[in-house]
């Protein structure tokens, strides 16, 4: 069946980036406006006019900067909070003494925070305080003493740039444990249906391989010790499985990036698919199937997994019970729910023992039918007493069907 590679990216810096450009605009604005309101404050206007020009025509222009960290480079980053010092420095040389004694704003006003929070987004908190300083210092500078209102300003620019950066700083290493989880899940879902497949199919022939060989013995024998050998290393294999280590992506604007194979549906069915046709090869001599008159309709997948549940149930009937038991297959359509039940004649299972057979590595009931029933959203409940035979009732549910198998191929 043809796969295909789904690519996921997640980045929560974005939201941070948009944010912070429409705050570089909008501050842009209000220090023009502060400005115009407090003209006569100025005694060397056409100087603030023209840092006004510098200003509005940098914050436009650099707007594609702040799209994400890549775009946004240390050398843009230096330039930037070379503006907003200049700004603030230039401010006593414009302005009266009133306007500083009242605590007016400096030239770039809040728009300097912009520089500084451009710093915290693109490098984490310790960028955020390296930028700090350097705005704090022209502060005082600007102001000629510490004034409380200056301090105020001073500490809640260095707190709030900080705060901020280690927020980014933790949604990045929250982005790369989500992607780490995404992908160990999906491999682990990808693991699970091989090892069913593969249990179907090679661990059965080699343990056969292995029986006979020893009952026939020669180079037989030595045949079916290789296989055993070999049907070991595969479960092994099929068991523990190789989880590929999650991707970071070298654009630190794409965020982390998973990376999932999927198996994809069969295209050629849009609708449910009758059961019966796909049990009705597993009817023998010793194995009796009674199903519904009526079409017990399942979606694609789930009827081909119910299937394959119910061959490795009669798969184990004949390994574990023998070739001369007797198993019966029986089917319920429900109202909510497809119930197809196999019973055996045979010995029974000695309790503890599938837990055992899980420590071996022998994942048979675990993968190939518990596994399957839990991906479709159902259960598989195996009831055995020694000596009168196994009993396992597989159920799925009509219409947590397709959503069991949205979420799985989502995930």
């Amino acid at each position: 069946m043809p796969r295909r590679e789904r690519v996921m990216r997640m980045s929560v810096e974005l939201p941070l980036w948009r944010a912070l450009t429409a705050y570089r605009v909008l501050t842009m604005l209000y220090a023009v406006g502060l400005f115009v309101s407090a003209y006569d404050d100025y005694d060397r206007p056409g100087v603030a006019i023209a840092y006004y020009a510098v200003l509005c025509v940098w914050t436009l222009a650099t707007l594609p900067r702040l799209q994400n960290a890549t775009t946004c480079t240390k050398r843009f980053l230096a330039v930037d909070l070379a503006v907003a010092l200049t700004g603030i420095v230039l401010t006593p040389l414009v302005v009266n003494d009133e306007h500083i004694l009242a605590g007016g704003p400096t030239l770039p006003s809040i728009w300097t925070a912009g520089s500084v929070l451009a710093y915290a987004i693109k490098g984490g908190w310790r960028w955020a305080a390296f930028a700090s300083t350097p705005v704090a210092v022209a502060n005082l500078i600007e102001r000629g003493h510490p004034a409380r209102d200056t301090v105020h300003n001073v500490i809640l620019v260095w707190v709030a740039s900080i705060a901020i950066g280690y927020v980014v700083e933790v949604a990045r290493a929250s982005e790369r444990t989500l992607a780490r989880a995404l992908e160990i899940e999906a491999a682990t879902r990808e693991r699970e249906r091989l090892a069913r497949d593969i249990h179907d199919s090679v661990l059965q022939v080699l343990a056969m391989v292995q029986r006979r060989g020893a009952v026939i013995g020669g180079e037989a024998a030595e045949l079916g010790r290789l296989a055993g050998e070999q049907e070991v290393a595969l479960r092994m294999l099929v068991s523990g499985g190789l989880v590929p280590v999650s991707r970071v992506s070298l654009d630190e604007a794409e965020g982390a990036v998973v990376r999932a194979v999927e198996v994809p549906e069969d295209e050629d069915h849009d609708g449910p698919v009758d059961l019966r046709p796909l049990l009705a090869p597993f009817a023998a001599a010793r194995v009796s199937l009674a199903e519904p008159g009526a079409p017990v309709l399942l979606p694609p997948a789930a009827a081909r997994e119910l299937a394959a549940a119910v061959g490795a149930a009669l798969d184990n009937v004949r390994r574990h019970a023998g070739e001369g038991a007797r198993a019966w297959i029986l089917v319920e359509d429900e109202p909510d729910a497809v119930i197809v039940t196999v019973r055996d004649d045979g010995p029974g299972i000695p309790e503890g023992r599938l837990a055992q057979a899980e420590g071996e590595g022998r994942l048979g009931v675990a993968l190939s039918i518990r596994g399957r029933l839990r991906d479709l959203g159902g259960s598989a409940e195996l009831i055995s007493t020694p000596g009168q035979g196994t009993e396992v009732e597989l159920t799925v549910p009509k219409t947590d069907t397709e959503n069991a198998r949205g979420k799985a191929g989502a995930r």
